[in-house]
């Protein structure tokens, strides 16, 4: 169905923006947390939302009542609700592509749906494709599982055929199998590679090539030397040890993979590990915890199909973001999680938000006037409080901090889990109420905001909730911007590059080069010495 982005106002251009312009020139810098607090003993129940398996509490945020009305005002002047139908509708809103943006059909159930969005009747024919593919997948997982001479499986993806994937199996590291190990080569760097086979046996590896088109330069070069490696360790079956995850059948069956599971073009790399690419989770964590994953992404999308706009997680979190970005000029956000199984989680942000949103155009191609993605950054905790909180606490650039607490541990070490909780209790505390009783060096400003994401356990229907709950704030951000979040043009450019420089390395050929460049090719080819 075609969509019409005409129907929407962008951000800017909605009274709401001149109005939120207005009320930050009056409180600006000067709104205080402790004073909120101190003001306000309900600020917490107004400002904690329990969505499905996740509580977030927004209370330590830089904003009062009325930006939140104002925000509020914003959302619905944008029609932002209409664009989340257009979104569940199937309209294809990525325009620049011409496609439909459906990845949340992929954890739509066959039946049992927590909701129907409209016209969803229309999409049946999707719907059976994907509960096809899906049935198809699981079972092959099962059998890898029940396959006791396969012990290592390799998956060799980039990007959205990396992230999300990996990011995932570490974080349900505790439903895995132990006597069978994943691993995740995404790098061109042989390097990689290399590490992940050392050690392993041809006949005891199945490799899993992830890749759309079976074109990607550095997945079919890893690709191509896992197979000439299996071959020189005395491989003799290659369409029993390697599985593709594309769409191209044809060039997998060249390659010598008979096994290949596919999706559709309108599933987007960094939204692929509800799909077929989510291969190795399924491997990691069996067929039936998978699709409790998808389970609580579903619920997650309900939530955010229908709840209403003032209680809506999703929603919510990105008008923070907006709020940041562009009126408190924030150019950061850094992801805390406190438990070491979402230890991937920043970087998988990282290119959920940033490839989304990292946008200087809007939907018709006209710059945009204000700032759109922040920077995401950020390391597992308690690990990151001494490498760079003591820039969060007392830096001249205030950061916003999203930490992430799981209220149940999933090990029997005494004190670990009590004292890990404590530790994110306290540097969401510090970061609001600072330290005013020392000067100088000892003195913390405080009055840094945070978000303070809880889920009960980190299992497969809370990650699949947490997951599904950033997609939506992506969308919702970038729908509010006016821009296309689902395409990726910025990094075709260095791609086409690459392919030109590639063979210059070999020959020394600059010519045409800027100097640079070319000074560079120079060095690189007769070292440094």
């Amino acid at each position: 169905m075609a969509f019409d982005p005409t129907r929407f106002t962008r951000c800017d251009r909605a009274p709401a923006w001149q109005a939120l312009q207005v009320h930050y020139q009056s409180i600006g810098r000067g709104f205080d947390l402790r004073q909120a607090f101190a003001g306000d003993p309900r600020r917490v129940e107004a400002l904690a939302i329990d969505a499905p398996h996740v509580l977030g509490d927004l209370s330590k945020n830089l904003i009062d009542a009325q930006a939140r009305r104002l925000l509020l005002d914003l959302a619905q002047q944008c029609d932002l609700a209409g664009q989340r139908d257009a979104l569940f509708g199937g309209e294809a809103i990525n325009g620049t592509e011409g496609r439909q943006v459906m990845h949340w059909l992929l954890r739509y159930p066959a039946r049992g749906a927590a909701w129907r969005p409209a016209g969803i009747e229309r999409l049946q024919s999707e719907l059976d494709e994907v509960h096809h593919t899906l049935d198809a997948m699981l079972a092959f997982a099962e059998q890898v599982r029940a396959d006791a001479a396969i012990t290592d499986i390799v998956n060799i993806g980039i990007g959205g055929s990396d992230l999300g994937p990996q990011m995932a199996v570490l974080a349900l590291d505790a439903y895995a199998q132990p006597q069978r190990r994943l691993h995740f080569v995404s790098n061109i760097d042989g390097h990689e590679l290399q590490g992940v086979l050392r050690g392993l046996k041809a006949e005891n590896t199945l490799f899993l090539v992830a890749s759309k088109t079976f074109t990607t330069l550095e997945t079919m070069t890893n690709a191509r030397s896992a197979r000439d490696w299996f071959a020189a360790q005395g491989g003799q079956d290659v369409a029993r040890h390697f599985a593709a995850l594309t769409t191209n059948v044809a060039a997998a069956r060249e390659f010598g993979i008979t096994t290949t599971f596919g999706f559709w073009d309108w599933v987007g790399g960094r939204y692929s590990l509800w799909s077929a690419i989510g291969l190795p989770i399924a491997v990691a964590i069996g067929a039936d915890r998978f699709r409790e994953l998808l389970a609580g992404a579903h619920a997650m999308d309900a939530h955010f199909a229908s709840a209403p706009l003032e209680r809506n997680l999703p929603l919510q979190l990105a008008l923070l973001d907006v709020w940041y970005r562009d009126f408190h000029g924030f150019g950061s956000r850094s992801i805390a999680p406190y438990h070491s199984g979402l230890r991937r989680l920043p970087a998988y942000l990282q290119q959920l938000e940033m490839e989304s949103n990292g946008k200087r155009v809007d939907r018709h191609g006209e710059p945009v006037p204000f700032d759109t993605s922040p920077v995401l950054w950020g390391e597992p905790g308690t690990n990151g409080q001494h490498a760079y909180f003591q820039m969060l606490h007392q830096g001249t650039e205030v950061v916003p901090v999203e930490f992430i607490a799981v209220r149940e541990a999933a090990h029997q070490l005494p004190g670990h889990h009590t004292q890990l909780l404590a530790n994110v209790l306290a540097q969401a505390q510090a970061l609001m109420l600072g330290k005013s009783d020392a000067g100088g060096h000892r003195h913390f400003p405080g009055n840094r905001p945070s978000t303070f994401l809880l889920l009960d356990r980190l299992d497969p229907s809370s990650l699949g909730a947490l997951i599904a709950m950033q997609e939506h704030r992506v969308f919702s951000s970038g729908a509010l911007w006016g821009i296309n979040s689902f395409d990726q043009w910025g990094v075709e450019l260095g791609k086409v590059l690459a392919k030109d420089l590639a063979p210059r390395l070999e020959s020394g050929d600059v010519e045409g080069l800027d100097a640079s460049t070319a000074g560079l090719i120079q060095r690189l080819r007769r070292g440094n010495g």
